[in-house]
């Protein structure tokens, strides 16, 4: 097969610029700027052989049912429990085929627009107070696959789930602290919910706040199933519901799909739910596929291997992956590409007392150190390397998707050796004679970085890390683990030193409820704070609510800006890179209604077969 000039230089990027430098020909040496050229021509090349098809608000167009769609993911759920995915990647993306979200978010005409529930919010300034009053569509039901029998979704299902999962503080839910807002003096009150009746439920906020739909927007379970359970066997009860080891059949869903077949370590089979309430014009539900079956494939190559075989009918493309695919002769596939993501996998350093015995903690709570950290990541040279150009720095903190993104605000700790040398000599840490780096109790700076351990590409950043700041005289550890222990180190024991993980975008400003105030359960370099531990996390806690708070959108503006500005200066989370995506899809598949963006990601909700 004949391979791009692309290519052939992509394979000496995989290396360290020592080893791409001696790859080169002994009689022609290339200098940097030569090599970016030709990366800068191969990254052309790349991106003229794939479709470009975001979406730009464009209606669905009517399909037709049929067909198997052939997907695979790399691990086996933990449950089919709803409350169990709030806590497991893996298992959300399986349990969100049976429940739905009550609005969806139009992010070209940046509206909200009723999805399993229209809305009204009420607004009553006098008394500063706010309800949104949701009333349920009258065809949703909670139906069982095989059977006649069916349930009607009411509000009962959505107040008890407010109330009973997320709302009890035994379940640990992610969505607990979204239940409160801080009123005006310091104090935190409840957002409360009120059935009005079978279909009608209000959400009662104590204060007036900017976004109230993405706070109360959720999915929820049924109450007649869970209640119960809790009712039996308390919190332990609930979690126990709906386990691998169930009959998948005697699931409900109100979703897309049923469950019907789950063999461990092997595949999962979903049928399409006719009764699911969103039709097209024909009256037929969607999605239209008969089947999805799904492999689980827990190495990428076998993905890769499968795909190329037609035994998928999509794939996300490595950047390792890219030339091979886009060039193979008589492909029965396309390639999409979406411009870079808008978020970041992020590095980020425990800050947590329960770890002040350590030398790490008294460096990883310096903000001198975690900038100077931020000033030996080399952001280009892992956008070269590790995405062969197909990505870029990630140097602000909102995206420009964020309605209060502000372009001039920027971090200001970009990749500067000598900069990092003389942040770190200002908290007495100095290179010895021998040129390792001590602190001024004489402890080498030596310190881990967790890491998934199924994911190449950052098992690749990782290792330019080590590199760079080996350069300096420092020593980095990489600890590969799988993702559910890095989550347990997370949210439990608190043991990990450094990590590379990723939270998703900051779409909105208000998103992460969890993550940035300091009382989150995921305020990652020190949960669950009592009072915040800094004087600068007090200040970002109260610009968090001063921003959710503020209609006048300019007033909310100057709280966002400080915002932004605090957590880019601190370092709490060092933003790696914004790599560009790319799809494949078999050409078996029309693509009328499918789009491809680094906002909505591959819609494939309405893909049918060619007809």
């Amino acid at each position: 097969m004949k391979r791009s000039r692309f290519y052939r230089i992509s394979l000496a990027l995989s290396l360290s610029f020592v080893a791409l430098f001696s790859a080169c020909s002994r009689e022609e040496e290339l200098t940097l700027d030569e090599i970016n050229r030709i990366i800068a021509a191969g990254k052309g090349e790349i991106l003229e052989k794939t479709v470009s098809k975001p979406w730009r608000g464009e209606p669905f167009v009517d399909g037709k049912v049929g067909g198997t769609w052939y997907s695979s993911m790399t691990e086996d759920p933990k449950s089919f429990n709803l409350q169990v995915a709030e806590r497991d990647a893996t298992t959300a993306g399986v349990v969100s085929r049976f429940h739905d979200y009550l609005v969806d978010y139009d992010y070209v005409r940046h509206e909200y627009r009723p999805h399993c529930a229209s809305f009204e919010i009420v607004t009553d300034e006098k008394h500063d107070r706010l309800s949104v009053i949701y009333t349920l569509r009258d065809d949703l039901w909670w139906s069982f696959y095989g059977s006649d029998r069916k349930v009607k979704v009411t509000s009962d299902d959505v107040v008890f789930w407010y109330k009973e999962i997320e709302g009890d503080p035994g379940f640990q839910s992610s969505s607990y602290n979204g239940h409160f807002v801080t009123m005006p003096d310091g104090s935190q009150k409840e957002i409360t919910i009120e059935k009005l009746d079978d279909r009608r439920f209000a959400f009662r906020f104590p204060r007036i706040v900017a976004n109230p739909l993405l706070a109360t927007n959720r999915e929820f379970g049924p109450r007649f199933i869970y209640e119960p359970a809790k009712k039996a066997g308390g919190v332990d009860g609930v979690l126990a519901l709906f386990s691998v080891a169930s009959d998948p059949k005697q699931i409900p869903s109100m979703g897309t799909d049923f469950l019907v077949e789950y063999t461990p370590a092997q595949r999962l089979v979903f049928k399409r739910n006719p009764d699911y309430w969103k039709k097209d014009g024909t009256g037929a539900a969607v999605p239209y596929p008969e089947e999805s079956i799904v492999q689980i494939v827990p190495d990428e190559n076998t993905q890769l291997l499968l795909f190329k075989e037609g035994k998928q009918d999509s794939y996300g493309l490595r950047p390792t992956d890219l030339d091979e695919l886009i060039n193979r002769k008589n492909a029965d596939y396309t390639v999409f590409a979406a411009e870079g993501s808008l978020g970041a996998s992020f590095w980020s350093f425990n800050e947590n007392p329960k770890n002040a015995a350590t030398p790490q903690y008294a460096w990883f709570t310096k903000k001198e150190f975690r900038q100077a950290m931020s000033c030996l990541l080399n952001r280009d040279r892992i956008a070269t390397q590790t995405y062969r150009g197909l990505a870029e720095p990630k140097l602000d903190f909102f995206p420009e998707a964020n309605p209060f993104y502000n372009p001039a605000i920027r971090l200001p700790y970009t990749y500067d050796p000598a900069r990092a040398i003389a942040l770190l000599a200002s908290i007495g840490i100095k290179r010895d004679a021998g040129g390792v780096m001590r602190d001024d109790k004489g402890n080498a700076v030596e310190f881990d970085l967790s890491v998934v351990s199924d994911n190449a590409i950052i098992g690749d950043i990782s290792s330019i890390i080590v590199d760079e700041c080996k350069k300096v005289g420092i020593t980095v550890n990489v600890r590969a683990t799988d993702f559910q222990k890095l989550v347990e180190d997370l949210t439990a024991t608190y043991g990990w030193q450094s990590i590379i993980i990723g939270l998703g975008a900051n779409y909105w400003p208000t998103q992460g409820s969890n993550v940035w105030p300091t009382t989150g359960n995921l305020h990652l370099w020190y949960p669950l704070q009592k009072k915040p531990a800094t004087d600068w996390e007090a200040r970002v806690d109260w610009l968090y609510n001063e921003g959710s708070y503020t209609i006048d959108r300019a007033k909310a503006a100057r709280y966002w800006d400080e915002y932004q500005r605090i957590l880019l200066e601190q370092c709490p989370l060092i933003y790696l890179v914004r790599p560009q995506s790319f799809m494949a899809l078999r050409n078996r598949w029309d693509f009328t209604n499918v789009y491809f963006d680094n906002i909505g990601g591959f819609e494939m909700s309405h893909i049918s077969l060619r007809p």
